[in-house]
């Protein structure tokens, strides 16, 4: 008999669907065979799981996703998504029973359920009754195959959760197998896979919840949620968003010249007045093509562009209106991140960690295009999607042999650059240069240089570097993204890091520095998304 299972197992099984609904149903299955669990229970337990699993989906697209496109810059498409919504009103029932039949479809097909409004009573339904429909299946199957193997495992109620494992791996072989016959590319579908296994490329929604939660802590430790705004009482938010690229700058140039790439502002206008503006800032001294475009507010390496030729100019001004910093172009050809922080009142600084920057190339056999040649190469392949937008017809160039060729232009790493440790570049020498040019900017305590340089001698010797950006309190200790480095070590950098901008923010609000209204950080962070989607694709 089976009525003794306890409670919280059950609510395992229950909360499991949430996750893996078909292994969750195999497990129970095994479990009913196993004698663990009553089929009632197993049939209910997994039925609502999976149920309310999918109306959760729904649900999610429909309240947050369709709001937040409602918002966004991209609600110029509502033409199209209107038309998508009739397509799905009209195919809506097949699509549904479609994606319980399979697997990897069920995602996708319910949250786009939601975000094209498709009706409730409608949606819940169809699924409600393929639900009831395939959790029978499931486990039916699951009790007639699993009665031949139950023998073999652990006598008892242990036997169920290791044939849980075990059909834990049998539908995995499963969906791929199903993705190679049905005519996915094998190499493609290799890296796909390959990349989950390197954390570094995990997606934001994946790998900052245990931050988030860190900062939730530091928040009530600190009993504010805007401590960090006050962190760098001299940077717009203290740097967490909307920050003023050039004023950064051009303080760094009034103060730190000789260690600056001058920059100087192309503010928003019609394109011929911009162009002219361009015209007359290259005519200055210190100022020829190639240079950089880059908008005076972005995160993430995004819009950055090396620009040269004045149709390369022309093509930016034309895609988007923001006001746009004109640098000079460093060539380094080295590049790194130094992330610095001192808290004030103190009559030093530290570098907290140091990130050296390579810039992935490939190189021509004058046979393989630029794709087939990112297609072989083991790191470019698992990201090959942002080195193939940014190539556009490019990818299917031949470089002649031996040609060598960059794939990125901006050190960051969301645009596909390489970051190691670079522990080993920090000297007394360096630590003592960062700390003056730190302490001659203005209410700056914490926040990462980016610069260039020619050579590691010239860096550990504190000279001969240029700065191209100052970032404020979101910069990260991009140290973390090393291949090397274990997810691990990654969270206690990131959860120091944010303990340093919570602590330093909560010391400067003690000494009178209010910290920016979360409001009014809410509004600037949602106008900064509806410009950035104009930003042309960086390099």
């Amino acid at each position: 008999m089976a009525e003794w299972m306890p409670a919280w197992k059950i609510a395992g099984i229950f909360l499991a669907t949430f996750v893996l609904e078909d292994v969750a149903t195999v497990g129970a299955g095994l479990l009913l065979t196993a004698g663990v669990i009553s089929w009632p229970t197993a049939f209910v337990t997994c039925f609502l799981g999976i149920w309310l699993g999918d109306a959760g989906l729904y649900g999610l697209a429909r309240l947050g996703g369709r709001t937040w496109f409602e918002r966004s810059s991209f609600r110029k498409h509502a033409a199209r998504v209107t038309r998508c919504e009739q397509w799905f009103a009209e195919r809506g029932t097949l699509i549904l029973i479609f994606s319980r039949c399979f697997p990897g479809t069920r995602l996708p097909t319910y949250l786009a359920a939601g975000f094209l409004r498709l009706a409730l009573p409608r949606f819940l339904l169809v699924t409600g009754l393929a639900a009831a429909v395939w959790t029978g299946l499931i486990l039916g199957l699951a009790r007639i195959f699993g009665a031949r193997l139950v023998p073999w495992l652990t006598a008892g109620q242990h036997g169920g959760w290791w044939l849980l494992g075990l059909s834990a791996a049998l539908l995995a072989l499963f969906q791929l197998s199903r993705r190679v016959f049905g005519g996915v590319d094998f190499q493609r579908l290799g890296a796909r896979l390959e990349r989950w296994r390197h954390w570094e490329f995990w997606p934001a929604w994946l790998f900052y919840p245990p931050v988030a939660l860190h900062c939730l802590w530091l928040a009530i430790k600190h009993r504010s949620v805007s401590v960090p705004m006050a962190a760098n009482p001299g940077i717009f938010s203290g740097g967490m968003v909307g920050e003023s690229k050039i004023t950064m700058l051009e303080e760094l140039h009034a103060t730190s010249p000789e260690f600056t790439a001058e920059a100087v502002l192309i503010p928003a206008g019609e394109p011929a007045t911009r162009r002219q503006t361009l015209a007359t800032l290259l005519a200055r001294p210190g100022f020829a093509y190639p240079f950089i475009l880059k908008p005076d507010v972005g995160q993430r390496g995004a819009g950055v562009k090396l620009i040269r030729t004045p149709a390369q100019a022309d093509d930016y001004l034309r895609q988007t209106n923001t006001p746009l910093v004109m640098q000079r172009y460093v060539p380094g050809p080295c590049e790194a991140g130094i992330f610095y922080y001192r808290f004030p009142g103190e009559a030093r600084g530290t570098i907290f960690s140091i990130t050296e920057k390579i810039f992935p190339a490939v190189t021509g056999d004058g046979q393989s295009t630029m794709a087939e040649l990112i297609a072989r190469d083991p790191r470019a392949r698992l990201i090959a999607g942002i080195y193939l937008k940014r190539l556009g017809a490019r990818q299917d160039e031949v470089p002649p042999m031996g040609e060598t060729r960059k794939l990125v232009e901006a050190g960051n790493h969301a645009q596909g650059c390489i970051f190691c440790d670079g522990g080993r570049l920090l000297t007394p020498e360096l630590a003592a240069r960062i700390d003056t040019i730190s302490q001659k900017v203005g209410g700056f305590f914490i926040g990462r240089y980016d610069l260039r340089f020619a050579s590691e001698a010239d860096l550990r010797a504190g000279r001969n570097f240029q700065i191209i950006e100052l970032n404020g309190a979101a910069a990260e200790a991009t140290s973390i993204y090393d291949a090397r480095n274990s997810l691990r070590s990654a969270y206690r950098t990131l959860f120091q890091q944010w303990s340093l901008i919570f602590a330093i923010g909560a010391e400067n609000r003690r000494r009178g520095h209010a910290p920016l209204p979360l409001w009014e950080v809410w509004k600037t962070w949602r106008a900064y998304n509806q410009t950035a989607a104009t930003y042309p694709a960086a390099d």
